[in-house]
């Protein structure tokens, strides 16, 4: 049967929107009449022949739907089926062909059509990567497919795939085997893909020919007609159109009492009408055609943002909102403006997405002030649809925008999000608010726009992967965007402070310390320089006295010394008002008119008289930033200068790591999910065989159930000094410590007996058995784990270990899967990371080591789903290796999820 739980909605590469669900039984009329539409030659390259008994044979396979080894996938618009992949497993002996395969892959045969109408719109390359994730949550591990070799189209499909694919002929045919196990260049491929179908079908949002307000009312004050207003004050070129049943015109626009009655369809309508009317406005405007909704109104209970996300889907409309203060592009040519603020965003270089409209105006009035113009503005609102994934895809392509913009209080798919965000930061800088970094902002973001809760430590990780320039709050942002529009990127941290008066340096100096910049000695050859161009009675260390008698001159000339110099990446110019010169500004913007054309450094000001938090200077080659914070300053700088350091390091690689055996920790997890169908903290044996899995080493250990047999297994296990340590065990047993559920230093058989008749005592009526393990090396206790998190997915976490874990909170994150360079930040970024490279004389810890057991960690957690947590605590790390004697891994009962998949929210 058609299973429409599995149906989810996907963009083709003209933007079209199509669905994908589950084929079956009842599908087999629509899949005969596919291939009967089919034209003669389509058949014969699709059956290497055109007899029309084909059509009817390929139908029936459908029946095999409810057998395991067969899938089918279907494509439908508007209620028709267009396409239909599938594919049925190969018996072992078949399996042969694919000899480069593990022992015991599992392969499948495909087939796949598509409509004639339907060719070179990425129908079939969207069922097949739909088909691909479902074959690979499958454990099918290669595709093999036959096809006549003057089959060129089909044979570019499998080509352009992305995944590695060889082509075996044999006279007139070819047989194609495609290797499903993901590759960076398949995600690479499925995002072009993505992105190419994204900017497609926000074209009709983001650059309309026509719109039409649907809610533009008569009485001044109303949202729609302040948003008609706005289009005609913008100068939108295109066809205006307003919906009202009782005027026939609003503004000087004409009015139609329906979106059936308008005169012509547009691509854009923007709803301004009561939350209860949505729902069948949205379905008119569907039938009516319009591509693209912009959704103002707020208050949609749940059943009626249900039927405007379907009726969306069911017509192929992209939705801004609802909930939101609108759209602009203010471009040449376009100038729309969508939107109920209250002035037009200017055109330039910005990209705006916020998902407050508060904040929205707020961005847009801050960049105003600084002269920085806005590329397009999206008010995400609720976000059901378009989200900040989009709009970076979109900016991305526009061939406008250099600098990124974002508020967001919620992440759909963040995975996908990471991805993209780092492929557009090595473009332009994209700024957010880290927004919701307390409880208090999270349960304020939820009831909001309904966005899901995440620890600040979850998006921390992704957006220092993302290499995302994260802000505390809508100031921070702006000071920080006017510095990376303005001004080149630092090279490094060292920073030069130039002032007029000592108090305003040692406050600069301060700030820039805490922002984790330094202030080097300048050398005696440019303090030599400084102190020839400078008035007597100068300072030339770091930071640079001018005194208060430093003239205009005088001042260019340091500055000139100092952003030429190789002994600095930076200078802050910090400067008051003075009986010499009481418009500091002033003298500061004609100081960088004259400023010759070699500084290359970044520079920035310090104000203290200005009036605004941040401003722009204008120069001769760039305009400076000026703030009246030092701190605000400093905060700039230390974003830029963080920025650089991304941008200069390569994009990490997920490295290949010997001795996993995947298919055998699937085994390993689902024999427990059987056995605890509703999951649970996995016993011992299941822990040692989940981690061999991965090549985790742990510390030897034995089990026992009697006290005799813990005598015997400590005999085997004493080591060194003969220590062993006892454990007891009972299933959900959680925290032994805090349980008095372990005894250490144990030396001699009455010493076991003794820890073992104890836990008898205490624990008898439920425990199940012991653990015995000899005791551990001592080391730097540290601590290593996974959460899989709902939102974000599996995530890798580090820090100081031990019983204080807790209440330290030395930890640090990043989301699997882990590339090399992820690995080495998430050692270092904890407080306790001096300890790992030797403070305090004890020498280095075995850091390679160290590296592979956080790297088979997040390999793990990214194979398997059903891994809800990893608690390795405590991990004790020495010169020479690395020990984890207590392990605990809980496993629940969830599938793969492909956050790369293409498909709509």
């Amino acid at each position: 049967m058609t299973d429409e739980k599995s149906r989810v909605h996907a963009l083709l590469a003209d933007g079209t929107t199509v669905s994908i669900r589950a084929a079956g039984p009842n599908d087999h009329d629509g899949v005969q009449r596919l291939y009967e539409e089919m034209s003669p030659e389509n058949l014969r390259l699709r059956f290497f022949g055109a007899s029309r008994r084909s059509a009817e044979r390929a139908a029936a396979r459908l029946a095999k739907a409810a057998l395991p080894g067969y899938r089918a996938l279907g494509a439908e618009h508007a209620g028709c089926l267009i396409g239909i992949a599938e594919y049925e497993e190969l018996p072992e002996a078949a399996t042969e062909a694919f000899r480069d395969l593990p022992s015991g892959s599992r392969t499948a045969e495909i087939a796949l059509a598509v409509a004639d109408p339907w060719h070179h719109r990425g129908v079939g390359t969207l069922l097949l990567e739909h088909l691909i994730s479902t074959a690979r949550a499958d454990g099918i591990a290669a595709f093999t497919a036959d096809a006549l070799a003057e089959n060129h189209e089909m044979l570019k499909v499998f080509a352009d795939l992305g995944l590695r694919t060889s082509r075996h002929f044999d006279g007139p045919e070819v047989r194609c085997i495609v290797r499903l196990a993901e590759t960076d260049d398949y995600l690479s491929s499925v995002e072009e893909r993505g992105r190419a179908a994204d900017v497609a079908s926000l074209r009709p949002l983001l650059r309309p020919q026509s719109v039409a307000v649907v809610g533009a009312g008569r009485r001044p004050g109303s949202v729609g007609r302040a948003v008609l207003h706005n289009l005609r004050g913008a100068g939108f070129p295109g066809r205006l159109l307003a919906v009202n049943p009782n005027a026939d015109a609003v503004l000087g626009v004409p009015a139609s009492p329906t979106v059936g009655s308008l005169p012509e369809t547009p691509d854009l309508a923007v709803l301004a009408v009561p939350a209860p009317e949505i729902p069948a406005v949205a379905e008119d405007c569907g039938k009516r055609g319009v591509h693209a909704l912009v959704v103002v109104s707020a208050g949609l209970d749940e059943g009626q943002a249900r039927a405007l996300l379907a009726h969306c889907r069911a017509y192929g409309m992209r939705l801004v909102g609802p909930n939101c203060l609108g759209i602009a592009n203010p471009e040449d040519g376009t100038r729309l403006d969508a939107t109920f603020a209250a002035a037009h965003p200017q055109p330039g270089t910005a990209g705006v997405a916020a998902q407050s409209g508060g904040v929205g105006i707020a961005l847009l009035g801050g960049l105003a002030r600084l002269g920085i113009g806005v590329s397009s503005f999206v008010s995400l609102g609720d976000k059901y649809d378009v989200s900040g994934n989009d709009l970076l895809q979109w900016w991305e392509s526009d061939e406008r925008t250099d600098l990124a913009l974002l508020h967001l209080e919620s992440f759909g798919n963040p995975r996908a999000f990471s991805r993209t965000a780092r492929r557009v930061t090595r473009r332009m800088p994209i700024l957010t608010v880290d927004a919701g970094r307390t409880d208090a902002g999270r349960r304020a973001a939820a009831s909001h726009t309904a966005a899901a809760a995440t620890t600040p430590l979850t998006r921390q990780a992704l957006f220092t992967q993302a290499g995302i320039t994260a802000t505390r709050s809508v100031s921070e942002l702006l000071e920080s965007a006017a510095l990376l529009h303005a001004q080149p990127l630092p090279t490094g941290r060292r920073v030069a402070v130039v002032t007029n008066a000592g108090g305003a340096g040692v406050l600069a100096a301060d700030a820039c310390a805490e922002a984790g910049l330094t202030l080097p000695p300048l050398g005696a050859d440019l303090v030599g320089d400084l102190l020839d161009v400078l008035p007597r009675g100068a300072t030339a260390t770091n930071p640079v006295d001018a005194t208060a008698a430093v003239t205009e001159h005088q001042l260019g000339g340091c500055l000139d010394r100092l952003a030429t110099s190789e002994a600095v990446d930076a200078v802050l110019v910090a400067l008051v008002p003075t009986a010499v010169s009481t418009a500091t500004g002033d003298v500061l913007s004609r100081v960088l008119t004259r400023a010759t054309a070699r500084r290359s450094h970044t520079v920035a000001a310090v104000l203290l008289d200005q009036e605004q938090p941040v401003t722009l200077l204008s120069g001769a080659t760039a305009a400076v930033p000026a703030y009246t914070d030092p701190q605000a300053a400093a905060r700039a700088l230390a974003h830029a200068a963080t920025r650089a350091a991304w941008l200069a390091r390569p994009p990490g690689t997920v490295p290949d790591l010997a001795g996993v055996d995947t298919p055998r920790a699937h085994t390993v997890a689902q024999a427990y999910l059987d056995r605890h169908p509703e999951g649970g903290l996995a016993d011992p044996f299941t822990c040692a065989e989940l981690l061999a899995c991965y090549g985790i080493a742990q510390l030897p250990w034995a089990w026992a159930e009697t006290e005799d047999e813990a005598v015997c297994a400590a005999e085997r296990l004493r080591d060194g000094d003969g220590r062993v340590v006892l454990k007891a065990y009972w299933p959900g047993l959680v925290h032994k410590t805090q349980e008095d559920a372990v005894r250490l230093d144990l030396l001699g058989e009455s010493q076991v007996r003794s820890a073992y008749r104890d836990f008898d005592v205490r624990f008898g009526h439920f425990m199940t058995g012991v653990v015995i393990q000899p005791l551990a090396a001592r080391g730097t206790e540290l601590f290593a784990g996974v959460v899989q998190d709902e939102v974000f997915g599996p995530l890798v976490l580090f820090g100081l270990g031990g019983t204080a874990t807790q209440v330290l909170a030395d930890h640090a994150a990043r989301l699997a899967p882990l590339t090399d360079h992820d690995v080495h930040d998430l050692i270092t970024a904890p407080r306790c990371a001096p300890l790992l490279f030797g403070y305090g004389g004890s020498g280095p810890v075995d850091l390679e080591a160290l590296e592979q057991l956080l790297l088979r960690l997040s390999r793990m957690a990214s194979d398997l789903p059903q891994l809800a947590e990893a608690d390795l605590n405590p991990v004790f790390a020495r010169p020479d290796g690395v020990t984890t004697p207590d392990i605990r891994l809980r496993l629940l009962p969830r599938r793969a999820h492909d956050p790369y998949l293409r498909r709509l929210r």
